[in-house]
């Protein structure tokens, strides 16, 4: 699988990623197996880059990620995780975890984006991971804590990938206007974006794409899905747009953009995975993998042509906006 590099940094990203929070058992049990098997899937499939985070199953994805990835050759991989939310003991467990893992309770998230919050964090991943280094890191959704991340957490993290300990540094989050400010005001070499540069929500154009494509910097692209919405050919009432029971008028539009692309001889699915590529500022697009089912799915996905027309067409239909750029290039 072809790879991208993070410009101005030693950290190369293969097109497709492996986003490990389901095997945190987000929303449900995801059996150990499964998680394995998933990974092992990943890996034969050519994807060599893996996202975590501690908040993903209060720690139990890192732990499974970094036993999977454990006996592979290192240089061959790369693994991002997050810092934020430092994991605590939880003095008033209730047994699950409230924020949708399908975990004990026992530890707890607390915001956490002062220097030694950051670096307390990244050896608690470490420790919990069994890896001996994190090649990209990420403040994980630090929507209210602008200042702390801005003045404390990215001047930390750069003097790590100063010292060599961390290869690249960033920031993600559901928004695309704080992104953009960390791209414009921080140290960061890159940001990972929620479901703001899909297929039914280009809002990434007005700020963080164009300051990653005017400073040299890059975007790793997630939730293209929004939700779930763009995962089947044709959309139907009851899924989910960005966590939501979707509105009429948004299935409606979702509803058009898969007729467009079953006229161009490809799927909603595949057009979803295919159109962040369309931006140059995107080195990569990350999907979460609970099965090995999912892994091959999305990989063939990937790996389906999706003529350049489909864009031209959906920019003259009104279905995208008019600035999106013409071509994209995902890996065939």
């Amino acid at each position: 699988m072809r790879q991208r590099k993070i410009p101005n940094t030693s950290v190369a990203v293969t097109e497709l990623g492996f986003g490990a929070s389901v095997i945190g058992n987000l929303y449900r049990e995801t059996p150990a197996h499964d998680a394995v098997a998933a990974i092992d899937a990943a890996w034969a499939a050519g994807i060599r880059y893996f996202d975590t985070a501690p908040h993903y199953g209060l720690g139990l994805s890192e732990r499974r990620l970094g036993a999977a990835l454990r006996d592979r050759p290192r240089a061959e991989y790369v693994v991002s995780s997050k810092v934020g939310r430092l994991l605590v003991a939880n003095e008033r467990p209730r047994g699950i975890d409230t924020e949708g893992f399908a975990v004990p309770d026992d530890l707890r998230r607390q915001w956490d984006f002062s220097r030694d919050g950051v670096l307390r964090s990244i050896e608690q991943t470490l420790s919990r991971s069994g890896l001996d280094q994190l090649d990209i890191v990420f403040l994980h959704d630090p929507d209210d804590h602008w200042r702390q991340a801005a003045e404390e957490a990215m001047p930390a993290l750069a003097d790590l990938r100063d010292q060599g300990v961390i290869g690249a540094i960033g920031a993600g989050m559901n928004q695309s206007a704080m992104p953009a400010r960390f791209l414009r005001e921080t140290a960061a070499d890159v940001v990972m974006l929620a479901g703001r540069y899909t297929l039914l929500d280009q809002s990434a154009l007005d700020d963080v794409l164009p300051a990653a494509e005017e400073l040299g910097k890059s975007v790793v692209a997630v939730g293209v899905f929004n939700s779930g919405l763009l995962s089947r050919d044709r959309p139907v009432p009851g899924m989910k747009y960005d966590y939501r029971n979707v509105p009429a008028e948004v299935l409606r539009r979702a509803r058009a953009v898969a007729d467009v692309c079953e006229q161009h001889g490809t799927t909603l699915p595949a057009a979803a995975i295919a159109f962040p590529y369309t931006h140059p500022a995107v080195v990569n697009v990350t999907l979460g993998m609970r099965s090995p089912e999912q892994v091959e799915r999305n990989v063939e996905l990937h790996g389906r042509p999706v003529p350049d027309g489909l864009w031209e067409d959906l920019r003259a239909r009104g279905l995208i906006r008019p600035d999106v750029p013409g071509t994209a290039s995902p890996a065939t």
